[in-house]
């Protein structure tokens, strides 16, 4: 759903993942190249062969498709990580470019921990890569380290002595660990990079990568600083923010820029003032540019399947027509509970209905019993591999007493490292949204829940976590019973 999305935006690139990492992440990028057309797909590797190859496998489906293979060239990572000298990493990156060049003509070379590398060096790994074959140089700075005029300089360098004329493109990388991911990105366009890797709301590893969004608006905003040109469709920023929100569970803040919730909100009286009489007083882009609606149209129990149909695709949703008619039913449904259901219900409702496929746990009802005179207690059923399975179980509240119960009807040992309630929206019929994360074994799984009950809504979280674990299971069984 989500490269479907990127594919809307009109990425140029899409990097669907790390093949060789896992037989689920094989999985999953070869099902984006076998369904998404558009942007080029590009498999991560090391500089391994092994590990190139099996990105080759996984994207051989796809219309357009490259190799992205990496190793790192700071000293630190060559004496505490790889442990092998310079030398040693220079023939390993020339070897990679030369293995992903048999499968590929469009293969892009990363240099890992770039910009804590000597310069020298870094240069002299870049022209065995060109050598090599390599179509893309990235530059990461992968450990969001350097500054914008550090990166300009290193860029510039790269640029003048390693590139010149020929026909390579300069890549950056950048994260977020100082807060100059965005700024550092922009500065290395500046010098002379052509592609920039990011992530839609900015996320990533740490404290994130840079965020698409807010490169493709300053790039369109601040044309006659940054005369730069991208073809992403900026209408589509928004409904895609959205969609990874979803998909993944994680809100982005308030004040983000570009696609928060506050991001074209007005509170201070001279800027409201300012703005009723002219919005180019205080804001720079409209809202409209980067697919906000201004007039958001309110769905409610007499809203038909058109408006329902519409507005999912505004947030970025494309269900085939089965699952728009039982989302449509889950819709009428909520909407009987809740006067107004708003994107956020619609979000999760939607979510909800497009993962609930694979789920080993499923429950039919909870009852609860609590107060201020009696210790809590619950009463839970469960369908657990499609069995009805009832169990009672005791709680210091009423929802740590529905997870033991869920807890030993599961059979699940592993216990919960977050719990976060929210309201989805305004008014005290509001759906309550649960996140929790659990852990097992060393093993992490997050899971969402959303229901106007939040004993229900708790127990549907714990439920999707303890799915998603269980699923993965499967996953690794499976992978070692093939030898993978």
């Amino acid at each position: 759903r989500m490269a479907q999305q990127l594919a809307r935006l009109n990425v140029d690139l899409i990097e669907a993942g790390f093949p060789i990492s896992s037989e689920g992440d094989f999985e999953a990028v070869r099902e984006i190249a076998k369904g998404v057309k558009g942007p080029r797909l590009m498999g991560l590797s090391r500089a391994e062969y092994a590990d190139i190859d099996r990105a080759a496998e996984a994207l051989r489906p796809a219309e357009k498709w490259g190799i992205h293979t990496f190793i790192a060239t700071s000293d630190i990572h060559l004496k505490y990580k790889l442990k092998k000298t310079r030398e040693q990493v220079l023939d390993d990156a020339s070897r990679a470019v030369e293995r992903a060049r048999k499968h590929t003509d469009w293969v892009e070379f990363s240099a890992e921990d770039a910009t804590r590398s000597d310069p020298d060096y870094l240069c002299e790994v870049y022209k065995r890569a060109v050598a090599g074959g390599a179509k893309v140089l990235n530059v990461p700075d992968t450990v969001g380290y350097t500054t914008p005029w550090e990166f300009h300089e290193i860029i510039s360098r790269i640029k003048q002595e390693v590139v010149g004329s020929k026909d390579v493109i300069i890549s950056v990388h950048c994260h977020n660990d100082l807060g100059l991911a965005v700024a550092n990105s922009i500065a290395a366009v500046r010098a002379g990079a052509r592609q920039v890797e990011c992530t839609v709301n900015g996320i990533g590893e740490r404290a994130g990568n840079a965020s698409l969004e807010e490169i493709v608006m300053s790039l369109k905003v601040r044309g006659s600083a940054l005369p730069f040109h991208t073809d992403i469709v900026s209408e589509q920023i928004y409904p895609s923010s959205r969609l990874l929100s979803s998909i993944t569970g994680i809100n982005v803040q308030p004040n983000k820029a570009i696609v928060g919730a506050n991001a074209f909100a007005h509170e201070a009286g001279i800027h409201q003032d300012g703005v009723l009489k002219q919005k180019l007083t205080y804001e720079i882009m409209t809202p409209e540019s980067v697919g906000i609606p201004t007039n958001q149209l309110v769905l409610g129990k007499h809203s038909g399947r058109h408006a329902f149909k519409d507005r999912l695709k505004t947030l970025g949703f494309e269900l085939s027509q089965e699952q728009l008619e039982e989302a449509f039913v889950r819709f009428k449904r909520l909407a009987d509970i809740k006067k107004e259901v708003y994107d956020e219900d619609l979000e999760r409702l939607v979510a909800e209905e497009l993962v609930q496929a694979k789920n080993r746990f499923e429950i039919v009802h909870a009852n609860v019993s609590s107060g201020t005179d009696i210790r809590p207690s619950a009463t839970v059923c469960l369908k657990v591999d499609g069995v009805e399975k009832t169990g009672s179980a005791f709680g210091d509240g009423p929802v740590d007493a529905v997870l033991n119960a869920i807890r030993e009807l599961t059979g699940f040992e592993g216990k919960v490292t977050s719990y976060v309630v929210k309201a989805i929206s305004g008014g005290t019929d509001a759906q309550g949204d649960v996140a929790i994360t659990v852990e097992n074994d060393g093993r992490i799984s997050r899971g969402h829940g959303t229901h106007p009950d939040i004993i229900v809504a708790s127990a549907k979280s714990y439920l999707d976590a303890l799915n998603r674990m269980d699923y993965r299971r499967q996953v690794r069984v499976h992978a070692q019973a093939a030898g993978v």
